[in-house]
Parts: C-alpha cells; structure tokens; sequence
C-alpha cells in the first residue's frame, strides 16, 4: 500500500483545512486497501484509489509538487484535493 506521500506530518491526523483533503492511494491487495481507506476516512481524509501498485509511479511526485509552495512560502499546511 502506498498513501501519505503527498502532505506533511501536521496534516496527517486531523487536517484543518477549509475542505477535506484527498489521499491517493495505490495498491494491489484489496484488503489493505479497505483497512487503509477506514485508517483515512477515521483521520480525516477522503481516500482517492488510483488502482493498482504501478499508479504509485504517478503519485510519488505529488511530493515533489506538494513541496514547491511550502519551500516558496514556508507554509506546509496544504493538502490536495479532488473535486468532481
């Protein structure tokens, strides 16, 4: 299972953002996912499962991405979110 790679530790528990944040996940063991999905949703996060253990390839340079506006501004209190 892959997940928490795109957001500081402040955020992981409890985020107190303006909305519920997004987490990515990636994975190919279906049990894992559902028990990291109920570790999420019972710390604050809405759970985006982007499939299989190949998808962590895309979302590792979330990271990266997540780190530019935290090194520019010194503010790590920012998450993704999906909107539909």
């Amino acid at each position: 299972m892959k997940a928490f790679s795109s957001v500081g530790n402040a955020l992981m528990v409890n985020p107190e953002l303006e909305a519920k944040p997004s987490m990515f996940i990636c994975g190919n063991d279906a049990g894992a996912k559902e028990q990291t999905r109920a570790i999420l949703t019972t710390l604050g996060w809405e759970t985006e499962d982007c499939g299989a253990v190949e998808a962590a390839r895309a979302i590792e340079p979330l990271c990266m991405l997540w780190c530019i506006p935290g090194f520019l501004r010194n503010d790590w209190r920012h998450a993704y979110r999906v909107l539909r």
